[in-house]
C-alpha cells in the first residue's frame, strides 16, 4: 500500500475479534515504532505487549484507580468500578502499553521525547492498518496516573502515554471528518524584521 493511501484511509478501530495476531505480525508492528525518529538518537519509546490474561495487568490498575475516586464507596459499588477497569483491559486481544523513557543527558527535551514516541506509535498503526488488522490508539488520565508508572515499572521521570488496541476488524469504521487544507494550513512568504 502507498504510504498516502495508508495515511489517508487509516481508521480507528474500536471492534476487533478476540483472535491473536501471531507474534511474527506483533513483532513487525513493533519493529516499525523502533523507525520513530527521535532527537539525540533517545530512541525514548519502550513497548510492553499484552495477551491473553497478561490483559489483567492493565485491567488491576484501572480497576484500582477507578475505586480510588470513589468518595465513600459500598463494596457493590467497588466491585463494579474495578469490573468495569477490568472490561477496558479486554476491549482487545493485544494491547501495547506505549511507555516514554526520558534520557538524562542534559540537551534532551522531554516534550520531544514524547514526540518521538508519538511519531513511534503513528508508524505502529500505519503497519496496522497495513497488514489488514485494525487498532486504536487510547490515552487519558488513567495512563499519567502514578499506579500506572508503578504497574508497567516506568522510571520516576518517565510516563504511560497510552496504549494500542489491536484485533482483527469485525466491521468498517467511518472515516473521520477533516477540516479543509485551508482551513490548517498558514502561507508565509516574505516576513518584515521587527
Amino acid at each position: 500500500m502507498d504510504v498516502n493511501e495508508a495515511i489517508k484511509t487509516r481508521r480507528s478501530v474500536r471492534k476487533v475479534s478476540d483472535k491473536v495476531p501471531d507474534r511474527e505480525t506483533i513483532n513487525s508492528i513493533l519493529e516499525s515504532g523502533r523507525w520513530a525518529p527521535n532527537h539525540f538518537k533517545t530512541e525514548p519509546y519502550h513497548f510492553e505487549v499484552l495477551i491473553g490474561e497478561g490483559r489483567q495487568k492493565l485491567g488491576n490498575v484501572y480497576g484500582n484507580i477507578n475505586i480510588e475516586q470513589l468518595q465513600n464507596p459500598t463494596d457493590q459499588t467497588k466491585e463494579q468500578v474495578y469490573g468495569r477497569g477490568m472490561e477496558k483491559a479486554y476491549r482487545a486481544p493485544v494491547v501495547i502499553v506505549v511507555k516514554v523513557e526520558p534520557s538524562d543527558r542534559e540537551q534532551v527535551v522531554f516534550l520531544e521525547e514524547i514526540a518521538s514516541t508519538s511519531c513511534a506509535v503513528q508508524n505502529m498503526l500505519l503497519t496496522i492498518h497495513n497488514l489488514g488488522l485494525g487498532a486504536i490508539w487510547r490515552t487519558g488520565q488513567p495512563s499519567y496516573h502514578e499506579k500506572m508508572k508503578e504497574a508497567f515499572n516506568v522510571s520516576e521521570n518517565g510516563l504511560v502515554l497510552g496504549y494500542i488496541y489491536l484485533g482483527y476488524p469485525v466491521d468498517e469504521s467511518d472515516p473521520p471528518k477533516k477540516r479543509s487544507l485551508n482551513d490548517v494550513v498558514t502561507w508565509t512568504e516574505n516576513a518584515t524584521r521587527q
